[in-house]
């Protein structure tokens, strides 16, 4: 849902609780969306640190402890025309 400015500076406390129950609430200015209004546990999860691609790729499987074998076979024939 989207608040006028004016309406929700009247109507704060519904704002904060709509914000803590349904999630992010917008606010308007002429039409604008200006502001948004959230919960202080969404905001300070929204803010913790993300891994970068380094970080992302590390923290994967160590595949050394998976018993991978390459096939010998020739690779298939394929037919062009």
């Amino acid at each position: 849902m989207a608040w006028q400015l004016q309406e929700a500076k009247q109507r704060f406390s519904e704002l904060v609780r709509k914000a803590e129950s349904e999630g992010p609430q917008v606010v308007t200015r002429n039409g604008r969306e200006v502001a948004v209004v959230m919960s202080a546990e969404e905001y300070h999860r929204s803010r913790k640190p993300k891994m970068d691609f380094k970080e992302f790729l590390m923290s994967g499987p160590d595949f050394d402890l998976l018993d991978i074998v390459r096939s010998k076979d020739p690779p298939r024939e394929i037919d062009f025309s």
